[in-house]
C-alpha cells in the first residue's frame, strides 16, 4: 500500500477511532496515544493491508485492543469521558435540550459500567450506528451472540435508568413536601 492509498484508506477512519477510543479510555489524551499507535502499526503493516477486506473493522478491532491493553495496564476501571450529545439536533427549549443532554450523558454513563462485552456492542451498535455483520469482524463475536449482548446491555441500562429516576422522584416529593 502505498501512501496515498494509506491517506485515501486508512487516515479517514481516525476520527471514528478516536471516539471509539475515548469511549473506553479515561482521558482523552491517552485515546489519542491510542489511535496513533494504532495508526502506526497499521503504517507499519502496509504492505500486507491489501489483504484486508475490510479497512474500517480491522483498524476498529485493533483500536479495541488497544484499548483493552491500556486499560489492563492501568488495572482500573475506565470510562469517564464527556460524549458528544446524541441529541445535538434536538430545538426546543433549552430547559428539554439539558433534559435530552443530561439523560444520554446518564445513559453513556451507565453504558460504559457493563461488561465489556456488552459495553463494546453497545458502543459499536447505539452510538456509531454499525450493521451486525461489522460488529462480528471487529469483535470476533457470532450474530446472534451480539444480539444477546445488545439486548442484555439495553437492558440493563434501561434498569439503571428508571431506578435512578424513581429515586429522583422521591426525593423531589420529598422536598415538595417539606416545602409545603
Amino acid at each position: 500500500m502505498q501512501i496515498s492509498e494509506f491517506k485515501e484508506k486508512v487516515i479517514p477512519l481516525s476520527n471514528r477511532l478516536l471516539r471509539f477510543a475515548g469511549f473506553f479510555l479515561e482521558d482523552k489524551e491517552d485515546a489519542r496515544d491510542a489511535v496513533q499507535d494504532v495508526l502506526l502499526k497499521l503504517w507499519q503493516k502496509r504492505d500486507t493491508l491489501e489483504k484486508v477486506e475490510n479497512m474500517e473493522a480491522f483498524s476498529m478491532q485493533m483500536t479495541r485492543n488497544q484499548c483493552l491493553d491500556k486499560i489492563k495496564r492501568k488495572r482500573t476501571v475506565p470510562i469517564n469521558r464527556e460524549m458528544e450529545s446524541k441529541f445535538n439536533g434536538y430545538e426546543n427549549e433549552q430547559y428539554d435540550f439539558t433534559e435530552w443532554s443530561d439523560t444520554s450523558q446518564l445513559v453513556v454513563t451507565l453504558a460504559r459500567n457493563l461488561p465489556e462485552q456488552q459495553k463494546s456492542v453497545i458502543f459499536l451498535r447505539d452510538i456509531e450506528q454499525l450493521e451486525f455483520t461489522e460488529i462480528s469482524r471487529i469483535t470476533g463475536m457470532k450474530v446472534n451472540t451480539l444480539r444477546v449482548n445488545l439486548s442484555r446491555a439495553r437492558k440493563q441500562v434501561r434498569e439503571e435508568l428508571l431506578k435512578i429516576w424513581e429515586n429522583e422522584n422521591k426525593r423531589s416529593e420529598n422536598i415538595t413536601a417539606k416545602i409545603l
